[in-house]
């Protein structure tokens, strides 16, 4: 959505949720929006709202959440945001925000992260920021001028430097004859450079393998941490992975899919260069004594990967089905972000296509009935595999542990709503925790979407628009306990 927000948002009193991110929203946040006194969550972030954040957004006293990251937002943070006691998360981070960072009431408890990338924040030295000036208002302004300034001619620099780079690389790719693969994305990057920033493809360096190559840890020249995921081409099924790889990844942007940087491609080399997710796989978190995932951190990372197949599904113009959903696919970043990866056997749809076929088999335990049985995949097939991953994602137990005719979906169906304490993970929830039992009608409330999601008849699935409501609205439900 394009445009700036109405003043008339000021009328809507009953809402409690309003997440209008990821848009092209402009101009100023209407001071309206302060008469939302009953608004839970508030979500205005990656849009280019520009001017100061409303003094009148301190009347709303109900907010728990409020995040206007990754705008332009300019001006100060008003100090009466410290009224708001119910506030629980609050992300201006990537704006042009300056003055002093309010210390009181719920900021007390705010990380450091949630605010930078700013213009001139200044404030406690826990949020990662120099102390405030104590000199007077001219001086202060003066210094103002004095980093535009040098800020300016530090960008003007920098901008020297990447045109001089840009046009030295560009005469470089033309005397390489050797990267001749129409899936190239903008930059391409050469065999050699690949090999030196993978040191070689070293074991030290392998962080994955899949069906059709591996997955390797590299710093390009510029300093940047990079995942190359090299095809074996031993394989022929890699050639037809690669190149669906590189449609899917090029042609699809959001912020939950993975993120392709370059590639290279010729005869006998085939690469994807990935962007690095620090924190590793979903699975990683699940099932290593390392690491653990509380209830809301899994929810979180479960509506990533909801939304995400919200877009591919009902975002573009051809539907893609990526036909392998696991926890091994779902990738973390260093904000514990999810982001779907490996789309080596996705299908693409069809404007007139609702279903086709398919010889190429996914991971036992994810697949959908009528994928494994007929070769039959369409959207639906996904919504099951995702359901199965929610359900493995709040008990910790793999779908193709079960023997016999038991099945997770099984298990957990036959459980509810009486006996959740018998499936849930054991490291979920405290047996003598003072909030056991609403933690445990939420989690009765996650698997019941699950189970929605992967009914034995496709028309009987609901679709992912409706997860992602189902799943917001229980996200709330459990910021309240």
């Amino acid at each position: 959505m394009v445009g700036s927000l109405p003043p008339e948002i000021g009328n809507l009193k009953a809402a409690t949720m309003i997440d209008m991110s990821m848009n092209q929203f402009s101009n100023e946040i209407p001071r309206e929006i302060g008469e939302l006194q009953n608004l839970v969550h508030l979500s205005l972030r990656h849009n280019k709202l520009q001017g100061s954040i409303p003094d009148s957004v301190s009347n709303m006293v109900g907010l728990e959440f409020l995040d206007l990251s990754h705008n332009n937002i300019s001006g100060i943070i008003p100090m009466s945001l410290e009224k708001l006691q119910n506030l629980k998360y609050f992300n201006v981070s990537v704006n042009k925000l300056y003055g002093e960072i309010p210390s009181g009431g719920p900021f007390k408890n705010f990380s450091s992260k949630f605010f930078i990338n700013n213009e001139a924040l200044c404030g406690s030295s826990r949020f990662s920021v120099p102390p405030c000036p104590t000199s007077s208002k001219h001086k202060s302004s003066r210094k103002k001028v004095f980093v535009l300034f040098l800020l300016l001619g530090i960008a003007l620099v920098f901008a020297l430097i990447t045109f001089v780079f840009i046009l030295i690389r560009n005469r470089r790719v033309k005397r390489t004859p050797q990267q001749d693969d129409s899936n190239i994305t903008r930059e391409r990057i050469s065999y050699h450079e690949l090999l030196q920033a993978t040191d070689d493809l070293s074991e030290s360096n392998l962080i994955g393998s899949g069906s059709f190559g591996s997955v390797y840890k590299g710093i390009l020249k510029s300093g940047i941490v990079v995942a190359v995921k090299v095809f074996n081409l031993q394989l022929d099924a890699a050639f037809k992975s690669f190149d669906t790889e590189c449609e899917v990844l090029r042609s699809f942007r959001h912020r939950n899919l993975v993120k392709v940087i370059t590639s290279c491609s010729n005869l006998d080399f085939k690469a994807l260069v990935l962007e690095y997710m620090p924190n590793g796989s979903l699975e990683k978190y699940l099932y290593s004594h390392n690491y653990f995932l509380d209830i809301r951190q899994r929810l979180s990372i479960m509506i990533d990967v909801a939304c995400a197949l919200e877009y591919l599904q009902h975002g573009c113009s051809s539907a893609v089905i990526h036909c392998d959903l696991k926890p091994s696919n779902v990738l973390l970043d260093e904000d514990m972000v999810a982001h779907l990866s490996d789309f080596g056997i996705s299908k693409l749809l069809g404007e007139d296509d609702s279903d086709l076929y398919t010889k190429t088999l996914a991971t036992y335990g994810y697949i959908a009935p009528e994928y494994g049985l007929d070769g039959l995949v369409s959207t639906k097939c996904d919504v099951y595999s995702y359901g199965i991953m929610l359900l493995e994602t709040f008990t910790r137990r793999k779908p193709n542990e079960f023997e016999g005719d038991l099945s997770l979906k099984q298990w957990v169906s036959y459980s509810l709503p009486d006996a959740v304490m018998d499936v849930v993970d054991d490291n979920l929830v405290t047996p003598t925790g003072k909030g056991l039992q609403k933690e445990l009608d939420v989690v009765a409330s996650i698997m019941n979407v699950a189970l929605e999601c992967c009914a034995e008849s496709p028309a009987r699935r609901t679709n992912m628009k409706d997860v992602v409501a189902m799943l917001q609205k229980i996200k709330i439900q459990l910021l309240a306990c």
